[in-house]
Formats: structure tokens, sequence, C-alpha cells
């Protein structure tokens, strides 16, 4: 069968299209590249387009006889959401809304739909499971939520099957070339300091946890696009519709990353170390087990694994060796 990856151009989705792909599904992929690029995709049918776009919805979904959707296009930078929660609200939720009402008419009633984290907010848990109260703090976290909301009424109006999946903290690359182009999250963030000669920063070190900074579940992005593929299988069998996170169900402190980093690319990641962010809680980390009891899913990779393989992509990037300016190596 065919599967519609939105997004699928993006360094999540191209690590999706990959996975899809290589266990012999059949993908398009419809993205505007505002964020991802064609060449991360090579042989796979790219329509270049919005989700806004109805009329390209139509035709995609027709031509290529699609009977799955795999969505992951959208906005995703926290700050930016807050900045201008407008876009976010028009490219997450009318996008999607969009997305749904073409595949309703289209009778396309498989959805994977790329949640997140951050419709948890702060929540004062060991562990975080699906059960876990929804109270998110960003217009991002927000429509991540509306987008879950809107899946779940979809269901009940018009019998479609979905599988929600919120990801923690993705790092990594499958490939080099698939490497995280963009500097938002912690690691391509720490990169992007240290090849600028700078010291990587630490947002605050006396928070309540074992080193006093924050602790984080951090997932391989090859397993998160594994995920996917178990949860397509899930939606082509008689599998039930379901909201499922995906993480280790282990913390890593941001020092313990940075420790890490060191540990990889031999260069001196003793941070800077400013104040607290406002609303960064002191810990957030996956339960695990609702995923792997449903899906049989379980992660393949740890934290050394994520480091390696994004800095064998920032190299890649970057010519096979550290940019010019980078800091000193670790006496």
């Amino acid at each position: 069968m065919t599967w519609l990856v939105t997004g699928g151009a993006g360094f999540i989705g191209a690590h999706v299209v990959r996975a899809m792909q290589q266990a012999g599904r059949e993908v398009v992929v419809v993205d505007d590249l505002s964020s991802g690029a064609a060449g991360r995709i090579p042989g796979t049918p790219l329509v270049g387009g919005s989700v806004l776009d109805r009329g390209l919805l139509d035709a995609v979904l027709a031509e290529h006889a699609v009977e799955g959707v795999v969505h992951i296009a959208g906005r995703k930078q926290v700050a930016e959401s807050v900045a201008d929660p407008y876009l976010y609200f028009r490219e997450n939720v009318l996008g999607q809304l969009v997305l749904l009402e073409a595949m309703r008419d289209a009778g396309v009633g498989r959805l994977v739909f790329s949640s997140s984290a951050s419709v948890y907010g702060m929540p004062d848990v060991d562990l975080v499971d699906e059960a876990t109260p929804v109270a998110p703090l960003s217009p991002y976290g927000q429509t991540k939520a509306a987008g879950e909301w809107m899946v779940a009424d979809a269901a009940t109006a018009y019998g479609l099957r979905y599988v929600n999946l919120r990801y923690f903290n993705v790092a990594g690359a499958a490939v080099p070339e698939l490497g995280d182009p963009g500097c938002t999250n912690l690691v391509p963030m720490v990169f992007e300091r240290l090849s600028q000669g700078r010291r990587p920063l630490l947002l605050g070190d006396d928070y309540d946890t074992p080193d006093g900074t924050c602790v984080r579940d951090f997932i391989h992005v090859a397993d998160v696009a594994a995920a996917h593929l178990a949860a397509a299988d899930h939606l082509e069998g008689p599998g039930e519709s379901c909201t499922l996170n995906v993480g280790r169900g282990e913390g890593s402190s941001v020092s313990e990353v940075l420790r890490t980093v060191a540990q990889v690319t031999g260069l001196d990641t003793d941070p800077e170390v400013r104040p607290r962010r406002p609303g960064d809680p002191a810990r957030v980390v996956a339960s695990a087990r609702a995923i792997r009891e449903v899906l049989g899913w379980a992660p393949q990779h740890d934290l050394v694994d994520m480091i390696s393989s994004a800095w064998a992509g920032w190299q890649r990037r970057h010519g096979g060796r550290v940019p010019v300016g980078a800091a000193a190596p670790r006496a």
C-alpha cells in the first residue's frame, strides 16, 4: 500500500521515508521545503506544496492511491510559536484540518500523527505516561494537543484509525547525510557553539537533579522512524487507535550530554553557565511501557550513538572537519 508522508523531506520526515521504503512501503511526499530539502529523499516522489492546499492534497491522494498518511509537516519551534502564535495555529492546526478533510473525502482512514511531549507542559512526575494530564505551555504545544483532539474526534465521527506519537527529545542521524540541519535542538546547538570557538551554554545548574542540570529523555531519530513504521504496521492490521510516547524511558542530564559530546568529539565542552530559562522543568522523562506493549517497539540506540551519529552529520556538512574557530581539543 502507498503512504503519504507530509513533511517527508525534513529531518524526522526523511528518516521516516527511508525506514518505510526499506520495509517495502510505497511512499509519496508532500513538503513545502521551508525546512526540508529534496536531496534528502532521492528517488522518492515529491510534490512541492503545503498541506493547506486542498487541491494539491486531493490530487496526490487520488493519483497515488494513498491508503495511509504519516503527518509530520508543521512548525516546531517553541520560541517562534510564542512570538507568532497565529503562524502556528494556521500551519499546524488549520493545515491538519485541511488534511483530515481531504483524507475523509478520499476515503483514507489511517493516520500516524507526529505529536510531541510538549503537550504535557511541566509534569511533576518521575515518569510521564500517556495518562499524565495534557497542559501545554506554548502555542506550539497547544497546536499538538489540538491536533490530537481533532484526530480523536475524526475517529468518532468518520471512523478514522490513528496512532498519535508523542516524541521526546530527538537527536542523532541514521546516516550522516540525514543529520539535523537546524540549530534549535540541544545537540546541534552545542555543535554550533563549539564551531564558533565559543563555550556551550548551560541554562541553569541549580535544579533539583543529581548534577543540578535539567534531565531529558533523548531518543535517536532512527528509533523515532522505527516507531512510525511500527505504527503503520499496526494500522495496516486490526490495531486500535492509540496515543503513545516515543522515548527511551531513561533520563540524561544536560551535563551528561556535554560530557558525551566531549567524549565523541575530543573537544572541550566546559560550559558557560547562565540563569535558568523560565518554564523549563527539572525533569521530563517518558514512560515507554505502552509503546513496547502495543507496537512491540523498543529503542535500539543510546546517548553515545546519538551524539556520534549527529557529529558525523555535522562534520559532513562542514567538509569532514571541525569548522575553523572550533573550541580547542580537550587536554
